[in-house]
């Protein structure tokens, strides 16, 4: 008897084709001809759109996190390298300083006394 009780499936999944209907009046639509200043062309597919945080349309900017040891928690920060201006911080300061104020309460309480069993049985 086998322990293994993983649900493996049975085949490989074959992709099936998703057909859009086409609405009423898609097809009952009349065929225009426009002037090119009103036509619209598609869009470049080759063209692969890019999220390089080096290209020219990006502020420069550093990604820095550190651990607050008052607020017992780690923040995340975007600063811009030349000015060393804090842009984004994750979480923000009034929550680092509530955090602080809850951890030093903590920190000054007294330990719970220490409970000494006693025997009962004799």
């Amino acid at each position: 008897m086998s322990t293994d009780f993983s649900i493996r499936p049975a085949g490989a999944p074959v992709p099936s084709p998703v057909v859009q209907p086409q609405s009423q009046a898609a097809s009952e639509a009349v065929a225009t001809q426009l002037p090119a200043s009103q036509t619209v062309t598609a869009a470049d597919a080759s063209a692969n759109v890019q999220n390089d945080p080096q290209s020219p349309g990006f502020p420069d900017v550093t990604h820095q996190a550190y651990f607050d040891r008052a607020a017992a928690s780690m923040v995340y920060q975007v600063v811009k390298r030349d000015t060393d201006q804090v842009v984004e911080q994750y979480p923000d300061e009034t929550v680092l300083r509530r955090r602080a104020y809850f951890h030093a309460l903590d920190m000054a309480k007294d330990p719970p006394p220490r409970v000494i069993p006693t025997d009962l049985s004799a």
